[in-house]
């Protein structure tokens, strides 16, 4: 699976770590519902930094579509929110 961060690029994330990337999207939630940005901020960076370390990054002339597209490190609570579905950031 392909998965664009925002304002940090492209990674090629294999399926078998999709697990792992749902259970830190799952708790996101409560910090969602709760307006926590702080804690939503700390989770997304949980997020992000897994999909960093299970991820090889693409090259950067890669022009292919992303599977999966995610807020960057500094987006906002509302930017998030616009990313959001029923099934959080990433899709089970």
């Amino acid at each position: 699976m392909i998965i664009r961060v925002l304002g940090v690029g492209q990674f090629e994330v294999p399926d078998d770590s999709m697990e792992e990337l749902n259970a830190l999207d799952d708790a996101l939630t409560g910090p969602v519902e709760q307006h926590d940005e702080a804690a939503l901020h700390a989770g997304l960076v949980k997020v992000l930094e897994a999909v960093q370390r299970l991820g090889k990054p693409m090259p950067d002339d890669y022009l292919g579509p992303s599977d999966l597209l995610l807020p960057g490190p500094d987006s906002t609570l509302e930017d998030i929110r616009e990313l959001l579905t029923e099934e959080g950031l990433i899709p089970d």
